[in-house]
């Protein structure tokens, strides 16, 4: 399939426009069903609800096992020696005495069965940055975290990609940063993304997209195939694990056809967790947990956030759209359509830190979650997307991989909308309406006791919040501690409000049609130490 853009608004069919509204209808649908269903039949309706919740019982115990299995996976590929990996599989053998995974030795045998593949030495990894109007603290660590990996900078070519939206400041802090740091590098770039681009939407996407069609030019320059190209894109607070990138380098190379891959780090709200108001370090958490789950369900895993591909496959693609302020997730289902169904993600299992949402007063730090939450779950507008793609137009998928895909996908956003508040409150309905019903009184003790026993599922996400945490900055005393414990009363109230919330005003702005029509900026701040003590930076 050559045509992957999303269709500008006059272009939209009637089709079109109702595969938009859909996770909406079902959603507001869904949330509603415990009413009507009260109303018409009290019995059904405990049945109903009861089978919901234990459906989701079930779900999280699943998803705490699998959240210990995504730590210790984590930390085991946080801690191997991936240089030396890296070079067995350039030499084509391993070394004997040396511990290695089981599959390290897989790997290696199946590299000399593809003599033509990719080796370590031959690959170029680009770390592609977007900055907006982010100050110098908080771009420049990010830079020092890629030179500070435990992989050669000379194999690294750094791309900033500043808007010029940003202003005089943005385009001056970029410049220093690139003459401090690009001797460092095999070659280091600054690509201003011009404002106003014709069926642009103002974001990320198009500011990547351009940077990258210069990066394409010079990688022509120096006669460099594409395919021996990994391009990871970071935001400005995007601080890469040590072994990110010789895991990815070794990821890369291992699956033999990099073309039809992309590949997802770990993203962890970890930079800043110590100086976010409590609601934020509940979300951030909650959102890094939610990630290193998803890590262990391949079937499941998309582009999020930071992500990798190859340059040739991002050439294939024409980039990233441009149309969407959800360029991310979206350019799963681009390459997915790009190359008729043979495209998937694979997990690397080490993180790429970010911060946490921190603005300058408690208030905004509040609203910019929720702006923050409801872009991410403006990504159902990818329903209509898939629709049109994949049933409306012809194509060479599996109709069983379309249908699966598609039903996953729609499923996931209606979800994100209706589970916490069905979770929370449908268990009260029937009695509402049924007062003299005896399964609508019982409902709710039985459900409560479900949830008493489901609670212990918030050790794991304590575990690994705890496990995961930075050191204590200085400033900070021991008490803070108990906060971070303390914290988890929150869980409810933000799980409804930004969590469900969101998802419902975007899905509900679809219904009618009211699009995003650019990429609201989240604010991101760090606690600086300078000699006038410590200060909020953004």
């Amino acid at each position: 399939m050559t045509d992957i853009e999303i269709p500008l608004q006059k272009d939209k069919t009637k089709a079109y426009r109702f595969f938009e509204m859909l996770p909406g209808l079902l959603s507001w649908s869904l949330l509603l069903l415990p009413f009507i269903l009260s109303l018409v039949n009290a019995t059904l309706a405990v049945v109903f609800i009861l089978g919901y919740l234990l459906l989701w019982f079930v779900r999280s115990i699943g998803i705490d096992f699998r959240a210990f299995q995504g730590y210790r996976i984590m930390n085991l590929h946080k801690s191997l020696d991936w240089q030396s990996m890296l070079h067995e599989l350039q030499v084509g053998y391993v070394k004997e005495g040396d511990s290695r995974p089981d599959w390290h030795d897989s790997n290696v045998n199946r590299l000399k069965e593809h003599p033509k593949a990719n080796r370590p030495d031959d690959l170029y990894q680009v770390a592609l940055v977007a900055v907006y109007n982010e100050s110098k603290d908080v771009v420049e660590p990010t830079i020092k975290s890629i030179l500070d990996s435990n992989y050669d900078p000379s194999k690294i070519i750094l791309v900033i990609a500043y808007e010029e939206r940003g202003g005089k400041r943005t385009e001056e802090v970029t410049k220093e940063i690139i003459a401090k740091y690009k001797n460092k590098f095999f070659h280091a770039m600054a690509v201003k993304h011009p404002s106003n681009i014709p069926n642009e939407i103002i974001g990320k996407g198009g500011n990547i997209t351009y940077a990258a069609r210069e990066l394409e030019k010079f990688l022509e320059l120096k006669k460099i195939d594409p395919l021996k190209v990994v391009v990871t894109t970071l935001d400005s607070d995007n601080r890469p694990d040590k072994n990110y990138f010789a895991a990815l380098a070794y990821t890369y190379v291992a699956c033999i056809d990099p073309l039809n891959i992309s590949f997802q780090p770990i993203p962890m709200y970890t930079n800043n967790i110590w100086d976010v108001p409590a609601p934020m370090r509940v979300i951030a958490t909650g959102n890094s947990f939610w990630n290193v789950v998803l890590s262990l369900r391949p079937h499941m895993l998309r582009n999020f956030s930071s992500h990798a591909q190859s340059m040739k496959s991002l050439i294939d693609t024409d980039y990233w759209s441009t149309r969407t302020i959800v360029e991310d997730g979206h350019q799963f289902w681009r390459t997915y359509f790009r190359y008729d169904g043979k495209h998937q993600v694979y997990p690397i299992y080490t993180p790429i830190y970010q911060d946490a949402v921190f603005s300058n007063t408690y208030v905004k730090t509040l609203k910019a979650q929720f702006i923050q939450l409801r872009r991410w779950t403006y990504g159902a507008s990818d329903v209509a997307y898939f629709a049109q793609k994949g049933f409306l137009t012809e194509n060479k998928i599996p109709k069983l991989d379309k249908i699966f895909k598609f039903l996953r996908l729609l499923e996931g956003h209606v979800t994100w909308a209706v589970a916490p508040i069905l979770l929370a409150f449908s268990a009260f309905i029937p009695v509402l309406f049924n007062p003299q019903n005896y399964a609508a009184n019982e409902l709710p003790i039985l459900v409560s006791r479900i949830q008493t026993v489901a609670l212990a599922g918030i050790i794991a996400t304590l575990f690994i919040s705890f496990k995961t945490l930075p050191p204590k900055p200085a400033h900070y005393k021991a008490h803070r501690n108990i906060f971070m414990i303390l914290q988890w009363v929150y869980l409810p109230v933000t799980t409804i409000v930004y969590s469900s919330l969101s998802a419902f005003y975007s899905q509900t702005r679809l219904i009618f049609g009211l699009y995003y029509d650019k990429f609201d900026v989240t604010d991101k701040a760090v606690m600086v130490k300078g000699k006038s003590g410590t200060k909020r930076t953004s």
